[in-house]
């Protein structure tokens, strides 16, 4: 028998407060105060104990004596107004009913969620066949600072105010097929810092002989400005733009941006946001040359751009 947490007594306790109320007579207030308890509660355990004995002790458990069920032709109706894409507030006016009880009943069916109304999306997983076939490049703000904030110091006590200086952007580009990594933090996202960035990242590639074709960003400023559009034409390669609200359509970059934040950005409580900045150099280096990617069968990103390479360096 589990006994509740906030529980004063255990079995044996309520024993002996009974016993010392009927064969010790002790009077129910004192005997309630010497166990801890209320005098109610004392004159609940009396009264289980005469007429039960000590198996009236026992915990009970809290489910009602009876339960009313609601009818299945009842639960039927609820899933029918549910597959017109009702609320539940709706379909309880519509049926007179307690809003409580039909959203009870919609999370039995799983349909608590308009969401699973509609069929499961398949994962969009693909993988280009050789380096530089597409590029992702992504933007993650973060904030500076000059000393730890809350979430280092995990506590709200001691929160000063006017922590955070400003903004910092850290731009990052994942090639699609060896998920091999090139960070920058910068001032800004704005269109001729993303287009310096995207120089940049063509010369880390061509570093180790890949050339990039393509690069897939989101619709943000920075990569719909003229300025942008003019260096993709420039350089000579294809941008492709995630579909509006699908952030997934970008997913590699996505996850390359969550991987860092933990293993890097929040994965100490850095003293200022200069020397979270000094920190990512070594991390970006572990990661891409001895950290082992699940999607690579476990090897890292520059293990796998040199077999397909067949460069040793």
């Amino acid at each position: 028998m589990r006994i509740h947490r906030n529980a004063r007594l255990t079995p044996a306790g309520r024993r002996l407060l009974c016993e010392r109320v009927t064969e010790q007579n002790w009077t129910v207030d004192a005997a309630a105060s010497a166990v801890g308890c209320s005098e109610r509660t004392a004159y609940k355990w009396l009264r289980r104990f005469r007429m039960e004995g000590a198996r009236g002790l026992e915990d009970r458990s809290s489910r009602p004596a009876t339960i009313h069920a609601t009818p299945p032709e009842r639960v039927a109706a609820i899933e029918r107004l549910r597959r017109l894409r009702m609320t539940s507030t709706r379909i309880a006016q519509a049926l007179a009913m307690a809003t409580s009880t039909v959203c009870a009943v919609l999370a039995r069916l799983g349909l608590g969620r308009l969401s699973r109304l509609d069929p499961p999306e398949p994962p969009n997983r693909y993988c280009r066949r050789h380096p530089g076939e597409l590029i992702h490049i992504d933007v993650k703000k973060l904030g500076r600072f000059t000393r730890p904030g809350v979430r280092a110091e995990h506590r709200q006590a001691g929160y000063a105010s006017g922590r955070r200086k400003g903004w910092e952007y850290c731009h990052v580009a994942v090639d699609d097929t060896t998920r091999l990594a090139y960070v920058e933090i910068l001032d800004d996202e704005k269109g001729p810092t993303c287009v310096a960035f995207l120089r940049r990242v063509i010369a880390f590639f061509a570093g180790f002989g890949v050339r990039v074709q393509r690069v897939m960003t989101d619709n943000g400023t920075g990569y719909r400005c003229k300025v942008h559009h003019a260096a993709v034409a420039e350089l000579g390669i294809r941008h492709l733009r995630t579909q509006p609200y699908r952030p997934r359509t970008n997913g590699k970059a996505e996850r390359f941006i969550q991987t860092m934040l933990r293993e890097w950005a929040y994965a100490a409580a850095y003293p200022s946001s200069q020397r979270r900045r000094e920190a990512l150099l070594p991390w970006l280096k572990h990661y891409n040359y001895w950290r082992p990617h699940g999607s690579l069968a476990k090897k890292s990103p520059m293990s796998v751009l040199n077999n397909l390479t067949g460069n040793n360096s």
